[in-house]
């Protein structure tokens, strides 16, 4: 593409949010539009005959941008999931690239496709195994599919249930174990392991030092190998793991190491002996442990305490759901406690209500208010815009939430950090956008600011400086993108026709 200028309009008209279907369509010919019309297919919602012209494509590389929007709604993209293209179905596997924390589940039939497929597709370049590798990865399978699994009609998940042995109920294990399919009853054998204490010896020495920390940490130990965990000093697994013996329980409460005490302390399997004892602990730490969580405890409760304590205002951990997790009446007794520490397990829970929400977004708590300001739904925007300002590290999350605001940020012009100006730059009730602000993003962000006039607009399209903003601006009339796109190799002519399915 010889004149630069051309370029930046192809990627501003992509992104405009007032372009119609038709001038969307002319950027599927990747000949004419370059990267323009790939970058569109990936980053940016879009109308459903913009989707359906994707899916039919005849370009894989299409189609393959297409299997990584993290904004179309997933369910539109259940024909990718038995593409032509293996690589396309990989893509889909693998989800949104750049690791968002939070990735929409994909729905059960596209998840059913992709993990039943006889093959990798027909261009023979991934296997159906790597696909299926990729989506195990991708955390876009839920939880609730997982344990549907076990009873799933197609023999082929009901094995893959099995790799999750620990996760079914105990009725759900005696089933695979004598299913009709004799691969799934030697995959269900294979795999009840885990909770044979001796089997778990035998099988320990094979599988190296990340096996072991999670053999130790989540498997049935027998007593030989509890006791080798003393000798050799690795009994932290043994402090969290739900399957340690009670007499050990015991020993790990009086352990040296104020760190294995403190896991203890939070277990929901302590007699009152113990829970007296660590209650008077020399160390605050092991205290402040057993007054969190008052009992009766369970394991749900313990590991939603156990994801939120000590990762600090800046964690930017997955936000993923638990198989299991703690009852609302918990909850919400955690929202309304004194201690800091349960009011940040419960601003981290999404099914939060409202009345929590307002009270935990007033929080004198920090950690308390960006924890709600990254997991939940109904976070006050003000809110979401305060976190967004003084801490960077959760901007690229926080500008992905729905209720993240684009008005009234005008009073944050001035900011000497040029992502914030960027942000205000975009605010239509700001007077005059900064086009002319040393930094590029706010510049491109002024000039996309839909308080600009079409007159104005012109000369911000021929100054390479702000020509990408100003296609973008949703301001632009509709006549002058296609003319924009008339001016650029080959017009952006519509894509060719439909791929066959």
């Amino acid at each position: 593409m010889s004149d630069p200028l051309e370029a930046l309009w192809l990627r501003g008209v992509a992104f405009n949010p007032a372009a119609p279907s038709d001038v969307l369509i002319r950027l599927l010919d990747q000949a004419a539009a370059g990267e323009a019309g790939l970058l569109m297919c990936e980053g940016r919602d879009l109308p459903d005959v913009v989707i359906d012209a994707t899916l039919r494509h005849p370009d894989y590389v299409m189609r393959r941008a297409l299997a990584r929007n993290r904004y179309v709604d997933p369910a539109r993209l259940a024909p990718l999931a038995t593409d032509p293209s293996g690589i396309v179905r990989g893509w889909l596997a693998a989800g949104p690239r750049h690791y968002p924390r939070w990735v929409r589940p994909l729905p059960d039939d596209i998840l059913v496709a992709l993990l039943t497929a006889r093959d990798g597709g027909e261009d023979g370049k991934v296997t159906a195994d790597e696909i299926a590798g990729e989506l195990d990865s991708s955390r876009q399978i839920p939880p609730s599919f997982h344990r549907s699994m076990a009873g799933h009609e197609y023999p082929e998940l009901r094995i893959r249930a099995t790799r999750r042995w620990q996760s079914l109920t105990p009725a759900q294990r005696a089933r695979l174990l004598d299913d009709p399919d004799p691969a799934v009853r030697a995959a269900a054998r294979d795999r009840s392991w885990e909770l044979d204490p001796e089997r778990v010896e035998a099988t320990l020495p094979s599988l190296g030092s990340h096996g072991r920390g999670f053999v130790l940490g989540t498997c049935a130990l027998s007593p030989a190998l509890v006791e080798q965990c003393f000798t050799d000093g690795t009994v932290q697994p043994l402090a969290r793991n739900r399957h340690t013996p009670a007499h050990a329980v015991a020993r790990l409460a009086r352990h040296p190491d104020a760190v294995v005490r403190a896991l203890v302390a939070a277990r929901p399997d302590l007699g009152p002996d113990l829970v007296g004892e660590l209650g008077r602990d020399a160390d605050h730490d092991v205290r402040r442990r057993v007054r969190l969580h008052p009992f009766p405890r369970t394991w749900a409760e313990y590991g939603a305490i156990q994801r939120v304590m000590g990762h600090g205002p800046d964690c930017t951990c997955p936000i993923t759901g638990p198989d299991t997790e703690p009852s609302p009446d918990w909850f919400a007794a955690c929202a309304a406690s004194e201690e800091p520490a349960l009011r940040r397990v419960a601003a981290s829970w999404p099914g939060l209500p409202a009345g929590r929400v307002a009270a935990l977004a007033q929080d004198t708590d920090e950690e308390v208010r960006i924890r709600l300001a990254c997991h939940h739904p109904l976070a006050p925007p003000r809110l979401l815009l305060d976190v967004f300002v003084t801490r960077p590290v959760h901007r690229p999350h926080l500008l992905s939430l729905p209720a993240f605001p684009r008005t009234g940020t005008a009073s944050l012009i001035g900011h000497p950090d040029p992502q914030v100006r960027a942000l205000a730059a975009a605010d239509p009730a700001l007077p005059e956008p900064p086009v002319d602000d040393p930094d590029e993003t706010v510049r491109r962000a002024a000039a996309a600011n839909p308080s600009l006039t079409p007159g104005a607009l012109e000369a911000l399209l021929a100054d390479p400086r702000t020509a990408e903003g100003a296609a973008a601006n949703p301001s632009l009339p509709v006549a002058r993108m296609r003319a924009l796109l008339d001016r650029c190799p080959d017009g952006a002519a519509s894509p060719p026709p439909a791929v066959p399915r």
